[in-house]
């Protein structure tokens, strides 16, 4: 059985935790508490699931909680711990650093740090910061600086603006970060930030969210208005489901039997990568997961294990 490679999978710590309570985050993106984490329960659901590797990432709210020097301190500590834990188990773990945005020069010192000192597998964003969208010509700046280095950008959901109010009580993660996700990833195309910066490696997570099932509508609205529209007003630089191709999906969640089938009928299954959530996500679910893989319809002539590993093989060069 082919081990997985888990590019989605999440750590806390001590720090990190009071700090975000501290900042007012003690029901977390509306979820009833913080979890627990250490690399020993980590490793025995690795080997539990048959996990080979994990790309280790802090999750939603981040790490900038309204204090740029704050932030940088954080994402430091975050950085700087996870590259410990990968040294200690270099065959078992991996790291994806945080960055203070919406802090940009924080976020590009940062990022020179963390790929150039630590070995960082790649970055972590979170789908908005403070409502700065990904294809926000503020960040511009960085995924210019990112794009020279093709870089590996894993992006996570998080609350979006007015979260209280829209998701009417509920946890985010429920709803709200599926479209998060999908609204992110359109501001990209929208804007034209994935065909200006085509070195960027992006991983958006649970099968894109909604995002699939966007794609022919926002192709829709392109043709439409092309003949009305400039560049970064709507108007996607290239066909929608072409740049949607170029994308990396992570199948955490509920992979079947809907997202992935959806999700490869408009990306196809060359980008598609395992990932559990594990903190976050509890680790009966993560087996409950893994077992609805294992058991749904396979890939003909291939198995969506191996399929995902090769993926995260090809991508992270491990």
């Amino acid at each position: 059985m082919t081990a997985l490679i888990d590019v989605h999978a999440h750590f806390v710590t001590a720090r990190y935790i009071e700090e975000a309570r501290a900042a007012g985050h003690t029901r977390p993106d509306g979820m009833p508490s913080w979890p627990s984490w250490s690399p020993t329960s980590h490793l025995a659901l690795m080997d539990r699931c048959g996990i080979g590797r994990s790309l280790l990432s802090i999750s939603s709210p981040g790490t900038h909680f309204g204090d740029d020097g704050s932030a940088r301190s954080l994402s430091r500590a975050v950085n700087e711990y996870a590259a410990d834990v990968r040294l200690r188990h270099p065959d078992r773990f991996g790291h994806f650093a945080s960055l203070p945005l919406p802090d940009v020069p924080g976020a590009l010192a940062e990022a020179a740090y963390a790929l150039d000192d630590l070995g960082a597998d790649g970055l972590t964003v979170e789908t908005n910061a403070h409502g700065v969208y990904l294809g926000d010509p503020l960040l511009d700046p960085l995924w210019k600086a990112l794009d020279a280095r093709r870089a590996v950008v894993f992006v996570h959901p998080t609350s979006p603006p007015h979260a209280e109010e829209v998701a009417l009580g509920r946890p985010r993660p429920l709803m709200e970060f599926l479209f998060d996700s999908a609204r992110s990833a359109g501001d990209l195309i929208l804007n034209g930030v994935l065909t200006r910066h085509p070195g960027i490696r992006w991983i958006f997570s649970h099968s894109g969210g909604v995002l699939p099932l966007l794609a022919d509508r926002m192709q829709l609205f392109a043709d439409l208005f092309s003949a009305t529209s400039a560049p970064g007003d709507g108007t996607p630089s290239a066909p929608v489901r072409d740049q949607l191709s170029r994308l990396w999906f992570d199948i955490a969640g509920t992979p079947f039997p809907l997202q992935v089938p959806t999700l490869v009928d408009v990306v196809g299954s060359r980008r598609l990568l395992y990932g559990s959530d594990f903190c976050w996500t509890p680790p009966e679910a993560v087996v409950s997961q893994v077992a609805s893989i294992d058991a749904a319809v396979q890939p003909e002539g291939d198995a969506w294990r191996a399929l995902t590993t090769r993926n995260a093989t090809r991508l992270l060069g491990h």
